[in-house]
């Protein structure tokens, strides 16, 4: 499971300007500031920005694109901030993006006690429940089974910390939490590391990274950037 919410780009401007500092090459410049019109109930105009991306300019940038992320530096200036909500098993593997990304995540050590759990919390959809068993000395159990036992242990930590606040309940929560569970982060990073994971990530095993790829081909211009048969919109 993934979901991905509150995209925000920013950076095209000062990008483009500096792809042409190298030649003094801003006259050349054909992009700018637009605006989409949305009208209120009431009939009020609202206008909604965003930069528009001349042929000129684009086709500068898919040439420098084209020539390595030595050249394509502008990349590394157009910025995107996401909300995304994902399993922690994918969490550890975007976490080799570090470099040029932030993340801000909800705490696991301060805040994995503030709501009972429930299977919401946790990427299930693979879960079956027929197909492997797990046999004790008294029972057997199917793998929707184990994550069941799982989150009521977690729970009965959680009201025995809340009602004594000893630690070693809290240590119990932090030790038996799968990496199913789903967390929570804002993440900054910029247009470079989003062409990266399209590249490296686009036919991954995980269901949560095809999902992500896709979103992130859907960013604007990054199609006509990395397309050379997709004319500027």
């Amino acid at each position: 499971m993934i979901k991905v919410e509150n995209i925000d780009i920013w950076g095209f401007e000062h990008a483009i300007r500096g792809m042409r500092n190298p030649k003094n090459s801003w006259d050349k410049s054909d992009s700018y500031e637009n605006f989409t019109v949305e009208y209120t109930d009431d009939g009020a105009e609202v206008h909604h920005p965003y930069y528009r991306i001349g042929a000129t300019d684009l086709d500068l940038m898919r040439n420098l694109y084209k020539a390595g992320s030595e050249h394509r530096k502008y990349m590394r200036q157009i910025f995107v901030s996401i909300d995304i909500t994902a399993p922690l098993y994918w969490w550890k593997e975007m976490d080799q993006y570090k470099v040029g990304t932030v993340t801000d995540s909800c705490s696991t050590m301060h805040k994995i006690h503030a709501k009972e759990f429930t299977f919401d919390d946790f990427s299930h959809e693979h879960l079956d429940g027929q197909e492997v068993k797990v046999q004790t000395f008294h029972e057997e159990f199917a793998d929707w089974d184990v994550l069941y036992l799982t989150i009521k242990a977690l729970n009965a930590n959680r009201i025995k910390f809340l009602e004594t606040k000893d630690k070693k309940y809290w240590y119990n929560m932090i030790q038996l939490l799968p990496s199913s569970y789903n967390q929570r982060r804002t993440v900054t990073m910029n247009y470079e590391n989003v062409v990266n994971m399209i590249h490296q990530r686009e036919f991954h095993k995980l269901d949560e990274w095809r999902e992500f790829v896709k979103i992130l081909k859907d960013l604007p211009y990054i199609k006509e950037i990395t397309d050379n048969g997709t004319e500027v919109g």
